[in-house]
């Protein structure tokens, strides 16, 4: 191979970077870091878990927001500009959440997490995503989504070494909101200087077509919803569970680094599993194993139940959120944008429902076990619609390749 033939792997490489290390501070820190930051709120604060739930799915409702207001052509040239803006108001934010000790206050910052979030995901996915698939390049992806597996990972072992650390004065969930801030500006100021400018997608800044609601497209933005809520009850409180089964606080460490690490390496390991099953069978697949995961994580005695539960998960729901995002472009190939935006609005519905369903479900049975267990079933009705409509989607996809 020629130095002219690797060129194009290596100018892409700053963009992949920048990607993973955006996808890592908006979803590993602005979004996830609350997982393992929650066990510390609740015993310090009083927190019960509808309480939790309540804050949880404040962010999940600003999540949904940004995600619809980003479907709209406002935003069009102006993609780099506010996925960097994004990125800003969720360090500012992680910083916001040790400075207050109030339900509301906490439900409004997070509320407004879930809003630089949603713009984060979707402007810089714009730029990374387009710039990979146009170069034909599929390891930008597994970058781009591997930064939320590593922002976690990276979120877990910082809980857990200033939990070592014992800072004397301040409560250890403070701590460790501020120092996710930290870690978060510092992966603004990379992201700043790796994004590549220019436009986000084929079409520069010309705005898209309207999305054209096919029945395929349908089926996907239903299953993509309903994971939305079956994936983000373990996702919201894996380390909550593992604290009230285990009496080493390192099991719920462990469980959360195996999630991050595991989900920082999952779109490229199902990548290897495309050329036999294609993409809408690996989603497919995927659901199947992250349902058997979220059973694991009540069924298996511990302390293996929450560190099998949280690979599983890890290992399922970025590739699922990935491959769905995918195959939803692929079904509106003249408004992608607008099919990811209104996909991800789906995905948050699911996600404002699940906490607070899960909240008030463990909060009047004494354990996860149950919300966990209606998580799984959900996951295996998303399974069963998309093998229903799998001949559609394929057919449609296929049209959509030949166009």
């Amino acid at each position: 191979m020629t130095i002219a033939q690797r060129r194009p792997d290596a100018d892409l490489l700053p963009t992949a970077l920048a990607g993973g290390i955006g996808m890592a501070v908006a979803m590993g820190f602005g979004r996830f870091s609350y997982t393992p930051i929650l066990p510390g709120m609740m015993a310090d604060l009083g927190l019960s878990p509808s309480d939790a739930g309540v804050i949880a799915s404040a962010n999940f409702i600003g999540y949904l927001a940004g995600a619809v207001l980003a479907g709209y052509g406002w935003a069009a040239g102006r993609e780099r500009r506010l996925g960097l803006l994004a990125l800003a108001a969720t360090a500012i934010l992680l910083m916001a959440m040790g400075l207050s000790s109030s339900l509301l206050v906490f439900s409004i910052i997070r509320f407004l997490a879930g809003l630089a979030s949603a713009f984060a995901m979707i402007f810089l996915s714009g730029i990374v995503l387009g710039r990979g698939l146009r170069a034909g390049a599929p390891h930008v992806q597994s970058a781009h989504f591997g930064g939320v597996g590593m922002g976690i990972a990276v979120s877990s072992l910082m809980v857990w070494l200033l939990a070592q650390a014992e800072f004397s004065g301040l409560q250890s969930w403070r701590t460790d909101w501020f120092a996710g801030a930290l870690i978060a500006f510092i992966g603004l100021c990379l992201v700043a200087m790796l994004l590549p400018r220019g436009d986000a997608s084929t079409g520069g800044s010309t705005a898209e077509k309207p999305l054209v609601w096919t029945r395929p497209l349908v089926a996907m933005t239903l299953t993509y919803g309903m994971f939305g809520f079956g994936y983000v009850i373990t996702a919201t409180f894996l380390v909550t569970m593992a604290r009230q089964g285990a009496a080493d606080q390192t099991i719920e460490f462990l469980a959360w680094l195996l999630t991050g690490l595991s989900a920082a390496v999952s779109v490229a390991l199902w990548r290897l599993a495309v050329p036999r099953f294609g993409a809408v069978g690996v989603y497919l697949i995927g659901l199947l194993v992250e349902a058997a995961g979220l059973v694991a994580t009540v069924c298996l005695p511990l302390p293996m139940a929450p560190l099998i539960g949280g690979v599983l998960l890890g290992l399922t729901f970025i590739m699922i959120t990935a491959y769905g995002l995918q195959i939803g472009r692929g079904l509106a190939p003249e408004s992608p944008r607008k099919a990811l935006a209104f996909m991800t609005a789906a995905f948050g519905v699911g996600q404002i429902l699940g906490p607070v369903v899960a909240g008030w479900l463990a909060e009047r049975s004494g354990s996860f076990t149950t919300p966990t267990l209606l998580a799984a079933i959900v996951l295996l009705i998303c399974a069963l619609i998309t093998g229903m409509e799998m001949r559609q989607i394929l057919s449609a996809l296929e049209r959509s390749r030949r166009n």
